[in-house]
Protein backbone atom coordinates (compact mmCIF):
# COMPACT_ATOMS: atom_id res chain seq x y z
CA UNK A 1 0.00 0.00 0.00
CA UNK A 2 2.50 2.31 1.12
CA UNK A 3 6.48 2.23 -0.90
CA UNK A 4 8.62 2.13 3.03
CA UNK A 5 6.07 -1.04 4.74
CA UNK A 6 6.55 -3.19 1.10
CA UNK A 7 9.58 -4.49 1.95
CA UNK A 8 8.74 -6.11 4.83
CA UNK A 9 6.08 -9.09 5.19
CA UNK A 10 3.19 -8.90 3.27
CA UNK A 11 3.03 -4.74 2.77
CA UNK A 12 3.52 -4.87 6.83
CA UNK A 13 7.02 -4.01 9.26
CA UNK A 14 8.13 -6.69 11.33
CA UNK A 15 5.69 -4.84 14.27
CA UNK A 16 3.34 -5.93 11.60
CA UNK A 17 2.02 -2.08 12.16
CA UNK A 18 -0.25 -0.69 8.91
CA UNK A 19 -0.40 2.92 8.88
CA UNK A 20 -3.96 4.09 6.73
CA UNK A 21 -2.90 8.00 8.12
CA UNK A 22 -0.41 9.67 8.96
CA UNK A 23 -2.27 10.66 12.31
CA UNK A 24 -2.43 6.96 13.07
CA UNK A 25 1.20 5.87 12.57
CA UNK A 26 2.49 9.43 14.44
CA UNK A 27 0.04 7.75 17.32
CA UNK A 28 0.76 4.22 16.76
CA UNK A 29 5.05 5.20 16.54
CA UNK A 30 4.34 7.17 20.10
CA UNK A 31 2.42 4.32 22.08
CA UNK A 32 4.76 1.33 21.07
CA UNK A 33 8.02 2.60 20.91
CA UNK A 34 8.41 6.38 22.89
CA UNK A 35 5.67 5.82 26.03
CA UNK A 36 7.20 2.54 26.76
CA UNK A 37 11.02 4.04 27.13
CA UNK A 38 8.92 7.41 29.05
CA UNK A 39 7.00 5.40 31.26
CA UNK A 40 10.41 3.49 32.68
CA UNK A 41 12.44 6.42 33.36
CA UNK A 42 9.26 8.35 35.09
CA UNK A 43 9.53 11.14 31.74
CA UNK A 44 6.33 12.06 32.40
CA UNK A 45 6.80 13.38 36.40
CA UNK A 46 9.72 15.64 34.97
CA UNK A 47 8.62 16.94 31.59
CA UNK A 48 5.34 16.35 30.16
CA UNK A 49 2.63 14.33 30.44
CA UNK A 50 1.92 11.34 27.88
CA UNK A 51 0.40 11.89 24.76
CA UNK A 52 -3.48 11.14 24.39
CA UNK A 53 -5.64 10.14 20.56
CA UNK A 54 -6.74 14.17 20.90
CA UNK A 55 -3.29 14.99 21.10
CA UNK A 56 -2.74 13.82 17.78
CA UNK A 57 -5.87 14.21 16.26
CA UNK A 58 -6.39 17.95 17.58
CA UNK A 59 -6.68 20.93 15.37
CA UNK A 60 -3.73 23.15 15.05
CA UNK A 61 -3.69 25.26 18.17
CA UNK A 62 -2.96 29.22 18.09
CA UNK A 63 -1.63 30.67 21.86
CA UNK A 64 -2.01 34.30 22.53
CA UNK A 65 0.19 35.43 24.92
CA UNK A 66 0.70 39.11 26.30
CA UNK A 67 0.86 41.76 28.98
CA UNK A 68 -2.83 43.16 29.90
CA UNK A 69 -4.52 45.43 27.50
CA UNK A 70 -2.22 44.71 24.43
CA UNK A 71 -4.99 43.45 22.46
CA UNK A 72 -5.31 39.64 22.96
CA UNK A 73 -9.31 39.06 22.90
CA UNK A 74 -9.43 41.61 20.43
CA UNK A 75 -7.28 39.97 18.28
CA UNK A 76 -9.65 36.89 18.34
CA UNK A 77 -12.57 38.98 18.13
CA UNK A 78 -10.68 40.61 14.46
CA UNK A 79 -10.10 37.27 13.29
CA UNK A 80 -13.43 36.01 13.71
CA UNK A 81 -15.77 38.86 13.73
CA UNK A 82 -17.92 38.18 15.83
CA UNK A 83 -18.71 37.88 19.96
CA UNK A 84 -17.79 34.76 22.20
CA UNK A 85 -18.61 33.54 24.97
CA UNK A 86 -16.71 34.55 28.24
CA UNK A 87 -15.27 37.33 26.26
CA UNK A 88 -14.48 40.78 28.19
CA UNK A 89 -12.95 43.35 26.90
CA UNK A 90 -11.67 46.60 28.36
CA UNK A 91 -8.68 48.96 29.48
CA UNK A 92 -8.17 46.96 32.59
CA UNK A 93 -6.79 43.04 33.06
CA UNK A 94 -10.24 41.71 31.92
CA UNK A 95 -9.55 38.13 30.92
CA UNK A 96 -8.67 36.52 34.36
CA UNK A 97 -8.53 33.03 32.92
CA UNK A 98 -7.77 30.56 29.79
CA UNK A 99 -10.26 30.52 26.85
CA UNK A 100 -10.20 28.12 24.41
CA UNK A 101 -12.18 29.26 21.43
CA UNK A 102 -13.22 26.11 19.84
CA UNK A 103 -15.98 25.21 16.66
CA UNK A 104 -18.79 24.17 18.19
CA UNK A 105 -22.30 23.37 16.16
CA UNK A 106 -24.07 25.10 19.39
CA UNK A 107 -22.81 28.22 20.86
CA UNK A 108 -21.78 27.78 25.01
CA UNK A 109 -19.15 27.51 27.70
CA UNK A 110 -17.56 24.18 28.98
CA UNK A 111 -16.12 24.48 32.04
CA UNK A 112 -12.54 23.36 33.30
CA UNK A 113 -13.14 20.22 34.87
CA UNK A 114 -15.96 18.80 32.63
CA UNK A 115 -13.29 19.82 29.75
CA UNK A 116 -10.63 17.59 30.86
CA UNK A 117 -12.91 15.11 31.22
CA UNK A 118 -13.76 14.97 27.65
CA UNK A 119 -11.57 12.06 25.63
CA UNK A 120 -12.41 14.11 22.19
CA UNK A 121 -10.48 17.31 23.45
CA UNK A 122 -6.75 17.18 23.48
CA UNK A 123 -6.85 18.88 27.45
CA UNK A 124 -7.22 16.18 29.78
CA UNK A 125 -3.63 16.39 31.45
CA UNK A 126 -4.14 19.70 32.80
CA UNK A 127 -6.03 18.26 34.88
CA UNK A 128 -2.79 17.93 37.07
CA UNK A 129 -2.51 21.65 37.43
CA UNK A 130 -5.90 20.95 39.89
CA UNK A 131 -8.86 23.58 40.90
CA UNK A 132 -6.74 26.96 41.28
CA UNK A 133 -6.50 26.77 37.25
CA UNK A 134 -9.50 24.29 36.36
CA UNK A 135 -11.90 26.97 37.77
CA UNK A 136 -10.32 29.73 35.53
CA UNK A 137 -9.91 27.52 32.35
CA UNK A 138 -13.19 27.69 29.86
CA UNK A 139 -13.86 26.34 26.19
CA UNK A 140 -15.66 28.66 24.10
CA UNK A 141 -17.67 26.63 21.33
CA UNK A 142 -19.17 28.72 18.46
CA UNK A 143 -20.09 27.89 15.18
CA UNK A 144 -17.63 30.01 13.13
CA UNK A 145 -15.91 29.18 9.85
CA UNK A 146 -12.93 30.14 11.24
CA UNK A 147 -12.58 27.82 14.10
CA UNK A 148 -12.87 25.04 11.35
CA UNK A 149 -9.99 24.83 10.55
CA UNK A 150 -7.98 26.48 14.12
CA UNK A 151 -8.52 26.27 17.60
CA UNK A 152 -7.24 29.38 19.48
CA UNK A 153 -6.23 29.55 22.73
CA UNK A 154 -6.64 33.26 25.04
CA UNK A 155 -4.62 33.67 27.95
CA UNK A 156 -4.78 35.68 31.62
CA UNK A 157 -3.12 39.26 30.64
CA UNK A 158 0.41 39.24 32.57
CA UNK A 159 1.52 42.11 34.66
CA UNK A 160 3.81 43.28 36.50
CA UNK A 161 4.94 42.39 39.89
CA UNK A 162 5.51 39.68 42.35
CA UNK A 163 2.20 39.76 44.11
CA UNK A 164 0.61 38.24 40.20
CA UNK A 165 2.45 35.62 40.34
CA UNK A 166 1.75 34.91 43.75
CA UNK A 167 -2.04 34.55 43.55
CA UNK A 168 -2.78 32.95 40.85
CA UNK A 169 -2.51 29.72 42.74
CA UNK A 170 -1.31 27.27 40.08
CA UNK A 171 1.89 27.71 38.03
CA UNK A 172 1.55 30.50 35.03
CA UNK A 173 4.67 29.40 33.31
CA UNK A 174 3.95 25.59 33.67
CA UNK A 175 0.62 26.11 32.32
CA UNK A 176 1.93 27.81 29.61
CA UNK A 177 4.93 25.59 28.89
CA UNK A 178 2.13 22.68 28.89
CA UNK A 179 0.66 24.42 25.74
CA UNK A 180 3.41 25.58 24.19
CA UNK A 181 4.54 22.35 23.73
CA UNK A 182 0.87 21.22 21.66
CA UNK A 183 0.00 24.73 20.09
CA UNK A 184 1.13 24.84 16.51
CA UNK A 185 1.80 29.03 16.97
CA UNK A 186 2.55 30.93 19.40
CA UNK A 187 2.05 34.46 19.25
CA UNK A 188 3.30 37.10 21.58
CA UNK A 189 1.37 40.49 21.30
CA UNK A 190 2.95 43.32 22.39
CA UNK A 191 1.33 47.45 22.71
CA UNK A 192 3.18 50.03 21.13
CA UNK A 193 2.97 51.84 24.29
CA UNK A 194 3.88 49.25 26.70
CA UNK A 195 6.66 47.30 25.49
CA UNK A 196 8.44 46.53 29.05
CA UNK A 197 8.92 43.03 29.46
CA UNK A 198 8.16 42.45 33.55
CA UNK A 199 9.67 39.21 34.98
CA UNK A 200 5.84 37.19 34.85
CA UNK A 201 6.17 37.90 31.28
CA UNK A 202 10.12 37.37 30.83
CA UNK A 203 9.52 33.72 32.99
CA UNK A 204 6.16 32.97 30.56
CA UNK A 205 8.42 33.75 27.48
CA UNK A 206 11.39 31.24 28.85
CA UNK A 207 8.87 28.22 29.16
CA UNK A 208 8.59 28.50 25.52
CA UNK A 209 12.06 27.08 25.35
CA UNK A 210 13.05 24.38 22.59
CA UNK A 211 9.69 26.01 21.01
CA UNK A 212 11.46 29.14 19.17
CA UNK A 213 10.45 28.43 15.93
CA UNK A 214 6.39 28.22 16.51
CA UNK A 215 6.42 32.11 18.00
CA UNK A 216 5.86 34.93 16.37
CA UNK A 217 5.19 38.62 17.69
CA UNK A 218 2.38 40.70 16.69
CA UNK A 219 3.38 44.95 17.77
CA UNK A 220 -0.50 46.04 18.10
CA UNK A 221 -1.80 49.15 17.66
CA UNK A 222 0.90 50.13 15.82
CA UNK A 223 -1.26 53.15 13.76
CA UNK A 224 -1.17 54.83 17.34
CA UNK A 225 2.20 56.39 16.76
CA UNK A 226 3.75 57.84 13.67
CA UNK A 227 6.32 56.70 11.13
CA UNK A 228 9.49 58.23 13.18
CA UNK A 229 8.23 56.84 16.39
CA UNK A 230 7.23 53.48 15.03
CA UNK A 231 11.04 52.75 13.97
CA UNK A 232 12.36 53.90 17.63
CA UNK A 233 9.10 51.50 19.23
CA UNK A 234 10.53 48.50 16.53
CA UNK A 235 14.05 48.93 18.16
CA UNK A 236 13.12 49.47 21.79
CA UNK A 237 10.72 46.01 20.88
CA UNK A 238 13.53 44.68 19.47
CA UNK A 239 15.95 45.31 22.12
CA UNK A 240 13.74 43.92 24.74
CA UNK A 241 13.04 40.54 23.12
CA UNK A 242 16.91 40.04 22.49
CA UNK A 243 17.35 39.58 25.94
CA UNK A 244 14.75 37.21 26.75
CA UNK A 245 14.88 35.24 23.74
CA UNK A 246 17.90 33.70 23.48
CA UNK A 247 18.36 32.63 19.44
CA UNK A 248 21.35 33.96 16.70
CA UNK A 249 17.76 34.52 14.22
CA UNK A 250 15.78 37.63 14.62
CA UNK A 251 11.80 36.76 15.48
CA UNK A 252 9.78 37.89 13.14
CA UNK A 253 7.69 40.86 14.18
CA UNK A 254 4.11 41.74 12.46
CA UNK A 255 3.70 45.56 12.76
CA UNK A 256 -0.23 46.71 12.68
CA UNK A 257 -3.50 47.63 14.30
CA UNK A 258 -5.73 44.45 15.14
CA UNK A 259 -9.40 45.62 15.37
CA UNK A 260 -11.69 47.03 12.80
CA UNK A 261 -11.67 50.64 13.85
CA UNK A 262 -10.24 53.72 11.84
CA UNK A 263 -6.18 54.11 11.92
CA UNK A 264 -5.47 57.16 14.03
CA UNK A 265 -2.01 57.29 11.65
CA UNK A 266 -2.60 56.84 7.94
CA UNK A 267 0.65 57.12 6.75
CA UNK A 268 2.26 53.85 7.46
CA UNK A 269 -0.67 51.73 5.93
CA UNK A 270 0.56 50.20 3.28
CA UNK A 271 3.02 49.12 5.46
CA UNK A 272 0.26 47.49 7.46
CA UNK A 273 -1.92 45.96 5.08
CA UNK A 274 1.27 43.87 3.82
CA UNK A 275 1.65 43.06 7.69
CA UNK A 276 -1.38 41.53 8.07
CA UNK A 277 -1.13 40.02 4.61
CA UNK A 278 2.18 37.70 6.11
CA UNK A 279 0.33 37.03 9.23
CA UNK A 280 -3.02 35.95 7.98
CA UNK A 281 -0.75 33.84 5.37
CA UNK A 282 0.87 32.48 8.16
CA UNK A 283 -2.21 31.29 10.20
CA UNK A 284 -3.76 30.02 7.40
CA UNK A 285 -1.13 27.57 6.14
CA UNK A 286 -1.23 25.91 10.03
CA UNK A 287 -3.33 22.94 9.14
CA UNK A 288 -1.25 22.64 5.59
CA UNK A 289 1.67 21.90 7.87
CA UNK A 290 -0.15 20.33 10.99
CA UNK A 291 0.75 16.92 10.22
CA UNK A 292 4.70 18.28 10.12
CA UNK A 293 4.64 20.24 13.42
CA UNK A 294 3.42 16.85 15.10
CA UNK A 295 5.86 14.78 13.54
CA UNK A 296 8.63 17.34 14.17
CA UNK A 297 7.21 17.56 17.83
CA UNK A 298 7.29 13.91 18.17
CA UNK A 299 11.01 13.27 17.31
CA UNK A 300 11.78 16.78 19.94
CA UNK A 301 9.89 14.29 22.57
CA UNK A 302 11.37 11.46 21.40
CA UNK A 303 15.27 12.96 22.03
CA UNK A 304 14.54 14.19 25.14
CA UNK A 305 13.04 10.80 26.41
CA UNK A 306 16.61 9.10 25.71
CA UNK A 307 18.40 11.83 26.89
CA UNK A 308 16.30 11.61 30.18
CA UNK A 309 16.86 7.85 30.04
CA UNK A 310 20.77 7.95 29.94
CA UNK A 311 20.47 10.49 32.73
CA UNK A 312 18.06 8.68 34.92
CA UNK A 313 20.34 5.42 34.63
CA UNK A 314 23.35 7.00 35.32
CA UNK A 315 22.17 8.39 38.51
CA UNK A 316 21.06 4.71 39.62
CA UNK A 317 24.50 3.41 38.23
CA UNK A 318 26.55 5.61 40.31
CA UNK A 319 24.60 5.21 44.00
CA UNK A 320 26.16 2.79 46.52
CA UNK A 321 24.20 -0.45 47.33
CA UNK A 322 24.06 0.04 51.60
CA UNK A 323 25.64 3.17 53.22
CA UNK A 324 25.80 6.71 52.59
CA UNK A 325 23.17 7.41 49.87
CA UNK A 326 21.55 10.36 50.84
CA UNK A 327 25.17 11.54 50.61
CA UNK A 328 25.73 9.99 47.81
CA UNK A 329 22.45 11.86 46.00
CA UNK A 330 23.69 15.25 46.67
CA UNK A 331 27.11 15.12 45.05
CA UNK A 332 25.20 13.96 42.40
CA UNK A 333 22.73 16.51 42.03
CA UNK A 334 25.56 18.84 42.67
CA UNK A 335 27.67 17.16 39.99
CA UNK A 336 24.72 17.19 37.75
CA UNK A 337 26.58 19.35 34.83
CA UNK A 338 29.83 17.52 34.62
CA UNK A 339 27.31 14.63 34.17
CA UNK A 340 25.65 15.85 31.19
CA UNK A 341 29.28 16.57 29.84
CA UNK A 342 29.69 12.76 30.29
CA UNK A 343 27.03 11.81 28.46
CA UNK A 344 27.81 13.98 25.57
CA UNK A 345 30.92 12.68 25.32
CA UNK A 346 29.69 8.57 25.87
CA UNK A 347 26.36 8.86 23.59
CA UNK A 348 27.29 11.39 21.05
CA UNK A 349 24.12 13.52 22.62
CA UNK A 350 24.15 17.25 21.26
CA UNK A 351 24.01 19.52 24.22
CA UNK A 352 20.84 20.97 23.25
CA UNK A 353 18.79 18.04 23.55
CA UNK A 354 19.49 18.17 27.53
CA UNK A 355 16.53 19.68 29.53
CA UNK A 356 17.62 22.78 31.92
CA UNK A 357 19.97 21.80 34.45
CA UNK A 358 18.82 23.59 37.45
CA UNK A 359 15.15 22.70 36.90
CA UNK A 360 16.56 18.99 36.49
CA UNK A 361 18.68 19.55 39.73
CA UNK A 362 15.43 20.96 41.97
CA UNK A 363 13.18 18.06 40.77
CA UNK A 364 15.93 15.26 41.66
CA UNK A 365 15.58 15.93 45.53
CA UNK A 366 12.18 14.76 45.36
CA UNK A 367 12.99 11.23 44.25
CA UNK A 368 15.16 8.22 45.77
CA UNK A 369 18.04 7.45 43.23
CA UNK A 370 18.55 3.85 44.64
CA UNK A 371 14.84 3.61 43.10
CA UNK A 372 15.46 4.66 39.66
CA UNK A 373 15.79 1.67 36.61
CA UNK A 374 19.01 0.36 35.38
CA UNK A 375 19.85 1.50 31.59
CA UNK A 376 17.55 -0.97 29.52
CA UNK A 377 19.48 -0.87 25.94
CA UNK A 378 16.60 -2.33 24.47
CA UNK A 379 14.18 0.43 24.36
CA UNK A 380 16.81 2.82 23.42
CA UNK A 381 17.28 0.59 20.45
CA UNK A 382 13.86 0.50 19.73
CA UNK A 383 13.47 4.53 19.69
CA UNK A 384 16.43 4.90 17.77
CA UNK A 385 15.36 2.80 14.99
CA UNK A 386 12.18 4.54 15.24
CA UNK A 387 13.65 7.55 14.14
CA UNK A 388 16.03 5.76 11.82
CA UNK A 389 13.69 4.19 10.19
CA UNK A 390 9.94 5.10 10.91
CA UNK A 391 10.07 8.84 10.22
CA UNK A 392 11.34 8.99 6.97
CA UNK A 393 8.17 6.67 5.96
CA UNK A 394 5.67 9.47 7.59
CA UNK A 395 7.55 12.16 5.84
CA UNK A 396 6.58 10.44 2.43
CA UNK A 397 2.91 9.61 4.08
CA UNK A 398 2.82 13.54 4.37
CA UNK A 399 3.85 14.38 1.16
CA UNK A 400 1.12 11.74 -0.51
CA UNK A 401 -1.76 12.96 1.66
CA UNK A 402 -0.90 16.52 0.77
CA UNK A 403 -0.41 15.62 -3.03
CA UNK A 404 -4.15 13.95 -2.97
CA UNK A 405 -6.13 15.97 -0.38
CA UNK A 406 -4.55 19.04 0.94
CA UNK A 407 -5.80 20.67 4.07
CA UNK A 408 -8.18 23.30 3.03
CA UNK A 409 -6.31 26.31 4.60
CA UNK A 410 -8.08 28.39 7.50
CA UNK A 411 -10.88 30.54 5.60
CA UNK A 412 -14.11 32.82 7.14
CA UNK A 413 -13.92 35.56 9.35
CA UNK A 414 -11.20 38.08 9.03
CA UNK A 415 -9.24 36.21 6.14
CA UNK A 416 -12.53 36.57 3.68
CA UNK A 417 -12.97 40.32 3.85
CA UNK A 418 -9.90 41.75 1.51
CA UNK A 419 -8.68 38.83 -0.61
CA UNK A 420 -10.83 39.70 -3.41
CA UNK A 421 -12.09 43.03 -5.03
CA UNK A 422 -10.88 46.46 -4.96
CA UNK A 423 -9.84 46.28 -1.23
CA UNK A 424 -7.72 43.10 -2.02
CA UNK A 425 -4.24 44.02 -0.58
CA UNK A 426 -2.51 45.43 -3.78
CA UNK A 427 -5.20 46.21 -6.13
CA UNK A 428 -4.77 48.52 -8.38
CA UNK A 429 -1.12 49.67 -7.06
CA UNK A 430 1.76 48.79 -8.76
CA UNK A 431 2.04 45.99 -11.65
CA UNK A 432 -2.01 45.97 -11.09
CA UNK A 433 -2.78 49.59 -11.58
CA UNK A 434 -4.69 50.16 -14.84
CA UNK A 435 -6.04 46.72 -15.21
CA UNK A 436 -9.57 48.13 -14.55
CA UNK A 437 -9.17 51.14 -17.46
CA UNK A 438 -10.54 51.69 -20.17
CA UNK A 439 -7.41 53.23 -21.44
CA UNK A 440 -3.98 51.99 -21.46
CA UNK A 441 -2.35 52.98 -18.44
CA UNK A 442 0.97 53.57 -19.84
CA UNK A 443 -0.44 56.53 -22.14
CA UNK A 444 -1.01 58.99 -18.87
CA UNK A 445 2.50 59.68 -19.14
CA UNK A 446 3.70 58.64 -22.23
CA UNK A 447 4.28 62.20 -23.65
CA UNK A 448 6.82 62.79 -21.31
CA UNK A 449 8.58 59.44 -22.46
CA UNK A 450 8.23 60.11 -26.37
CA UNK A 451 10.19 63.39 -25.63
CA UNK A 452 12.94 60.99 -24.37
CA UNK A 453 12.38 58.42 -27.34
CA UNK A 454 12.86 60.99 -29.90
CA UNK A 455 15.78 62.44 -28.38
CA UNK A 456 17.71 59.60 -29.29
CA UNK A 457 16.90 59.34 -33.06
CA UNK A 458 15.12 56.30 -33.78
CA UNK A 459 14.94 54.82 -36.88
CA UNK A 460 11.80 53.85 -38.84
CA UNK A 461 10.22 54.17 -35.68
CA UNK A 462 12.69 52.07 -33.43
CA UNK A 463 15.85 52.89 -31.01
CA UNK A 464 19.02 50.14 -30.68
CA UNK A 465 18.98 47.83 -27.46
CA UNK A 466 22.05 50.18 -27.03
CA UNK A 467 20.93 53.03 -26.67
CA UNK A 468 17.66 51.74 -24.97
CA UNK A 469 20.46 50.32 -22.26
CA UNK A 470 21.92 53.72 -21.77
CA UNK A 471 18.78 55.30 -20.55
CA UNK A 472 17.37 52.38 -18.78
CA UNK A 473 20.90 52.22 -16.41
CA UNK A 474 19.68 55.99 -15.63
CA UNK A 475 17.28 54.19 -13.17
CA UNK A 476 20.66 52.92 -11.18
CA UNK A 477 18.48 49.43 -11.12
CA UNK A 478 20.50 45.92 -10.70
CA UNK A 479 21.05 44.96 -14.53
CA UNK A 480 19.03 41.59 -13.46
CA UNK A 481 15.67 43.65 -13.22
CA UNK A 482 16.47 45.88 -16.24
CA UNK A 483 17.10 42.64 -17.88
CA UNK A 484 13.91 41.23 -17.04
CA UNK A 485 11.90 44.21 -17.81
CA UNK A 486 13.42 44.13 -21.43
CA UNK A 487 12.04 40.82 -21.74
CA UNK A 488 8.52 41.76 -20.66
CA UNK A 489 8.65 45.18 -23.06
CA UNK A 490 10.48 43.61 -26.30
CA UNK A 491 7.10 41.91 -27.55
CA UNK A 492 8.20 41.54 -30.94
CA UNK A 493 11.46 40.40 -30.38
CA UNK A 494 13.77 42.34 -32.52
CA UNK A 495 16.05 43.34 -29.81
CA UNK A 496 14.78 47.01 -30.48
CA UNK A 497 12.04 49.09 -28.55
CA UNK A 498 8.80 51.22 -30.34
CA UNK A 499 8.08 54.24 -28.32
CA UNK A 500 4.99 51.92 -26.85
CA UNK A 501 7.53 49.44 -25.87
CA UNK A 502 9.96 52.32 -24.46
CA UNK A 503 7.19 54.28 -22.62
CA UNK A 504 6.81 50.74 -21.28
CA UNK A 505 9.82 50.13 -19.65
CA UNK A 506 9.57 53.46 -18.02
CA UNK A 507 6.52 52.46 -16.83
CA UNK A 508 7.90 48.95 -15.56
CA UNK A 509 11.13 50.81 -13.89
CA UNK A 510 8.72 53.58 -12.27
CA UNK A 511 6.84 50.30 -10.77
CA UNK A 512 10.12 48.98 -9.76
CA UNK A 513 11.43 52.23 -7.99
CA UNK A 514 8.36 52.70 -6.20
CA UNK A 515 9.02 49.43 -4.26
CA UNK A 516 6.42 46.98 -6.31
CA UNK A 517 7.42 43.70 -7.43
CA UNK A 518 7.51 42.79 -11.62
CA UNK A 519 5.67 40.42 -13.03
CA UNK A 520 6.77 37.26 -14.57
CA UNK A 521 4.69 37.47 -17.40
CA UNK A 522 3.23 41.21 -19.09
CA UNK A 523 -0.78 41.31 -17.40
CA UNK A 524 -3.02 41.80 -20.96
CA UNK A 525 -3.47 45.54 -19.52
CA UNK A 526 -0.20 46.70 -20.13
CA UNK A 527 0.52 45.35 -23.75
CA UNK A 528 1.30 47.93 -25.67
CA UNK A 529 -2.10 48.69 -28.28
CA UNK A 530 -0.23 48.58 -31.33
CA UNK A 531 0.95 44.82 -30.07
CA UNK A 532 -2.39 43.42 -28.61
CA UNK A 533 -4.00 40.45 -31.44
CA UNK A 534 -7.20 42.81 -31.73
CA UNK A 535 -8.85 44.72 -34.05
CA UNK A 536 -10.33 47.05 -31.17
CA UNK A 537 -6.77 47.66 -29.61
CA UNK A 538 -6.89 51.73 -30.84
CA UNK A 539 -10.07 52.28 -29.41
CA UNK A 540 -7.98 51.67 -25.64
CA UNK A 541 -4.97 53.88 -27.20
CA UNK A 542 -5.27 57.02 -29.49
CA UNK A 543 -1.97 56.21 -31.26
CA UNK A 544 -0.32 59.10 -32.62
CA UNK A 545 2.84 58.76 -35.12
CA UNK A 546 4.21 62.02 -35.00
Amino acid sequence: MFSWVNNEQGGRNKDGEMYQTVTEGLQQLYTKKIFPLEETYLFHDFHSPALEAADFQSKPMVLLVGQYSTGKTTFIRYLLEQDFPGMRIGPEPTTDGFIAVMYGENEGVVPGNALVVDPKKPFRKLNAFGNSFLNRFICSQIPNQVLQGISIIDTPGILSGEKQRISRGYDFSEVLRWFGERVDRIILLFDAHKLDISDEFSEAIKAFRGQDDKIRVVLNKADQVDSQQLMRVYGALMWSLGKVINTPEVVRVYLGSFWAKPLQNTESRRLFEAETKDLFKDIQGLPRNAALRKLNDLIKRARLAKVHAYIISYLKKEMPSLFGKEKKKEELIMRLPEIYTILQREHHISAGDFPNVVKMQEQLQHYDFSKFPSLKMKLIESVDKMLANKISGLMTMIRDEESKAPPAMVSGGAFEGSQDGPFGQGYGEGISAGSDCEDWIVSRDKHKYDEIFYSMNPINGKISGVNAKKEMMNSRLPNTVLGKIWKLVDCDKDGMLDDEEFALAQHLIKVKLEGYELPTELPQHLVPPTHRNNEVADILYNHDAD
